[in-house]
């Protein structure tokens, strides 16, 4: 059923082709949704502090994840041109490369934090206790990011070759595993100790390595889909340099609105107290589940588009990713409904724990949530047309007027009046005491408006030949790595 080959993306239905490749990237996605919520769960029972404690550690670990956004979305780019070039050994080559990348990055980030996970946390504004917590949770997570950073890039590169279903099976352990021994490590069940919220993150990172030994088994040729030979594994400082260059604007623009996030959660700190931390943890796991057939759209399209334009097929890549926009769109606006009329449902179900304050926080934040959701939707997909054209500069730039110039400005309103708001040595004038629903406000306003942006910026790109031109691009990269012999693509 969801057997996908290289002619049926180049020739056959987009809408099709979109749904088989998009359904199992859902599914990966909602597996790491489904993970986040399993927390917030189990950790609702121990109280709001600790709902609190990991809702501080989302935008942080989304930042540090940010960064490896360039090796795992220029990965993709990457192999997917080459594959619908017809070059698989070049492609192959190429996601060991990826791999390297990410494990470089990502230690980087390893070293230089876990040790001072506290004090970061301390940077946000956390008083002396939530500080703490958060940074225990922070430190013990932040050692399994190597290895589930690394599968995280393999599976970016099984999509580009059309097989969406072997990052599914990866996550779907993975997720199980945290599933399992979630509720085990936080209470001390049966043999095992009473950790709390250190148990949360030592069952993630656990997981996380299940699920990485699960990667090295299929790429060493259990799947055959996709395998990396031993002439794949070996450096390739043109491939290296492709990668970043078209991955560094994604990792960039990552980093741009995660920023935002950090210092959006400080404001959260500053004018809601814990009762606002909460309310924006649940919203931003709720979120996630909005998102997540969103990124799994983008990571579809971005992989159908890439192949067409390595195919030298521009006008098929435009039409997917109009394709995609209608998709989409009709599938949040269902949701946002849902989530608009019976937000009560979906707080009782999470987080039957929280106070009266945080409840009427978080039923207004999923309801102001749910306006822009078509619009967010519509965003990812419409950036899957501009990366897959290697237009990723494109991205950096909607997303530094979105977060930067719409989001942040609105949020600061929340702040009251006679505080001067600081966090990671950034201040910032004294906001109006608007409250944080202020903060909530800024979110779906900056969803809208960079949609309309965007969109705009789309349709006039597209009238001026970018799909076209980017397929000449990738014609002539697959020539210029036609060294070796071409092997038919899966």
């Amino acid at each position: 059923m969801f057997d996908l080959s290289q002619e049926e993306i180049t020739e056959g239905s987009i809408p099709r082709a979109l749904t088989v490749l998009a359904v199992p990237l859902i599914g990966m996605n909602l597996v790491h949704v489904v993970n986040t919520i399993v927390d917030t769960f189990w950790l609702g029972r121990l109280g709001e502090n600790a709902v609190a404690a990991v809702g501080l550690n989302v935008p942080v670990l989304a930042l540090f994840a940010a960064i490896s956004v360039l090796t795992f979305s220029g990965t993709q780019i990457v192999v997917s041109q080459l594959v619908g070039g017809g070059d698989l050994p070049t492609a192959r080559r190429a996601t060991f490369n990826g791999v390297l990348l990410t494990l470089a990055v990502v230690t980087v980030v390893v070293v230089a934090v876990a040790p001072n996970a506290r004090a970061f946390m301390s940077l946000l504004g956390a008083d002396a206790a939530l500080a703490g917590t958060a940074g225990l949770y922070l430190g013990t997570v932040l050692l399994f990011y190597p290895l589930g950073f690394a599968s995280d890039t393999v599976e970016y590169a099984y999509a580009a070759v059309g097989d969406s279903r072997a990052g599914l099976h990866i996550n779907v352990l993975t997720a199980a595993t945290n599933l399992l021994l979630d509720p085990l490590l936080i209470f001390g069940v049966w043999r095992f100790p009473e950790l709390g919220v250190r148990g949360a993150a030592l069952a993630s990172g656990i997981g996380m390595t299940v699920g990485a030994a699960l990667t090295l088994v299929y790429v060493a040729g259990y799947r055959d889909t996709f395998v990396l030979t031993r002439e794949s594994l070996r450096v390739d400082a043109d491939l290296l340099r492709e990668i970043l260059k078209v991955g560094a604007p994604l990792g960039a623009q990552r980093v741009v609105s995660q920023v935002v996030r950090v210092l959006v959660i400080g404001l959260v700190t500053v004018a809601g107290g814990a009762a606002g931390v909460a309310a924006y943890t649940v919203g931003a796991r709720v979120a996630g589940l909005a998102i997540v057939p969103a990124t799994g759209l983008q990571q579809a399209a971005q992989s159908v588009i890439g192949q067409n334009l390595g195919a030298e097929q521009p006008a098929r890549a435009h039409r997917t990713t109009t394709a995609g926009v209608a998709m989409i769109v009709g599938l949040l606006t269902v949701l946002g409904l849902f989530q608009w009329f019976f937000p009560g449902l979906v707080v009782a179900a999470l987080v039957p724990g929280l106070t009266e304050a945080g409840r009427e926080l978080t039923v207004l934040y999923l309801r102001i949530l749910a306006v822009g959701y078509p619009a967010m939707g519509a965003t990812y997909v419409l950036f899957a047309g501009f990366n897959g054209a290697s237009r990723t500069k494109t991205s950096l730039a909607a997303d530094l007027g979105k977060y930067w110039g719409i989001r942040f400005p609105i949020a600061l309103l929340a702040v009251p009046a006679g505080i001067t708001f600081g966090a990671f040595g950034v201040s910032v004038a004294p906001g109006l005491g608007w409250g944080v629903e202020a903060v909530f406000w800024a979110v779906t306003v900056s969803n809208v408006l960079g949609f309309l942006g965007v969109g705009a910026y789309y349709v006039y790109t597209t009238r001026e030949g970018m799909f076209q031109r980017a397929a000449e691009r990738a014609s002539e990269s697959a020539g210029d790595d036609g060294g070796e012999s071409a092997e038919a693509a899966p």
